[in-house]
């Protein structure tokens, strides 16, 4: 696999980092995947099954936050990867290898209920017994700056769109309505990519759950949609109220959801993640030359049109994605 963030001394470090762990006497490498990332994972075999180095370089990528929130997530009963080996000054971590069954490559019509509920049961789990302290706080901060790159990266930067006045105006008010409805949520830990590229399909304890580094602690919708309005796989809307149902009545003991409020909770915090997803997909291919998540943009802004008529805080924004977004999308500028 050819990759332009690769160096021979890199590949060196990595060598030279494994043959010193244990069971290393012998071993081949290859690569496993990448993500929307710096980091790399090559799968690692030495003889005894195989394992996952993680390569995070440093400068361009922290790994501690993922040792720190793996510790978190282990405690809790949840099912992580083990970690065997670990230096956070070079950027590597060698861990208990989960296959390659991604959820995304897995999911079928007839399985669907089977592995969402089993999802749905590791989310609530999560959201109950993870230690919270610590975490950063999905503030309105963060929670702008991440509706901001669907503005910065999607419409200015990749469709070429100059928003006047009035869009601007729009946009800006439904960011706003967009924070105070998550901000009015109970809190709870937050995964922040719960979602089919990132829970594997596993013989026991399914599922396996990857890319939680950038937790916070804050909505408790939020990874709920990012898993059921997922942005690479799509499911019809009466399949997708089954399952929030589901979460709602394995969640009712520990938090006081009101499921007539969670809907609407539910829905406007996907449009918040939707604008933050699309602007992201855009970003990944203008600054790291990643170009396979741009198809994956109209099924995202999709979840947040199908809302025009029953929100009208998402009304305009519906109608902005509709009329300039979308079509442009379709078009390609340069065309």
């Amino acid at each position: 696999m050819h990759n332009p963030h690769m160096t021979t001394g890199r590949l060196e470090q990595i060598h030279a980092w494994l043959r010193n762990s244990p069971g290393m006497n012998s071993y081949t490498l290859a690569p496993a995947s990448e993500d929307a990332s710096f980091r790399r994972y090559f799968r690692i075999d030495a003889g005894a099954g195989t394992r996952i180095l993680m390569d995070a370089p440093p400068g361009k990528e922290d790994c501690r936050p993922f040792l720190d929130i793996n510790r978190r997530l282990a405690a809790a009963g949840v099912n992580v990867p083990a970690i065997h080996a670990s230096d956070v000054d070079l950027g590597f971590i060698l861990m208990d290898d989960f296959g390659s069954a991604l959820y995304l490559d897995r999911l079928t019509e007839e399985n669907a209920d089977s592995l969402y509920t089993d999802a749905i049961d590791a989310l609530t789990r999560m959201q109950r017994a993870t230690d919270i302290r610590g975490l950063p706080w999905y503030d309105e901060r963060l929670l702008l700056a991440e509706m901001r790159l669907f503005r910065e990266w999607l419409v200015e930067k990749h469709l070429r769109i100059s928003l006047n006045r009035d869009e601007e105006t729009l946009l800006n008010r439904t960011f706003e309505a967009l924070i105070a409805n998550a901000l009015e949520q109970p809190r709870t830990f937050v995964h922040r990519d719960y979602h089919s590229r990132n829970l594997m399909l596993t013989p026991c304890g399914n599922p396996g759950m990857l890319d939680y580094q950038d937790a916070v602690y804050g909505p408790i919708s939020y990874d709920l949609v990012s898993l059921l309005k997922d942005c690479y796989i799509r499911w019809p809307g009466e399949r997708i109220r089954a399952w929030v149902s589901d979460y709602c009545r394995k969640i009712e003991p520990a938090v006081d959801v009101e499921e007539e409020r969670f809907p609407r909770w539910f829905d406007l915090m996907g449009a918040q993640r939707h604008l933050k997803a699309s602007g992201i997909f855009a970003r990944l291919w203008h600054r790291d030359g990643k170009a396979g998540f741009l198809r994956d943009i109209p099924r995202t802004l999709s979840y947040i049109v199908d809302l025009r008529d029953q929100y009208p805080e998402l009304a305009g924004l519906a109608d902005f994605i509709d009329a300039r977004v979308l079509p442009a999308l379709a078009t390609p500028p340069g065309r």
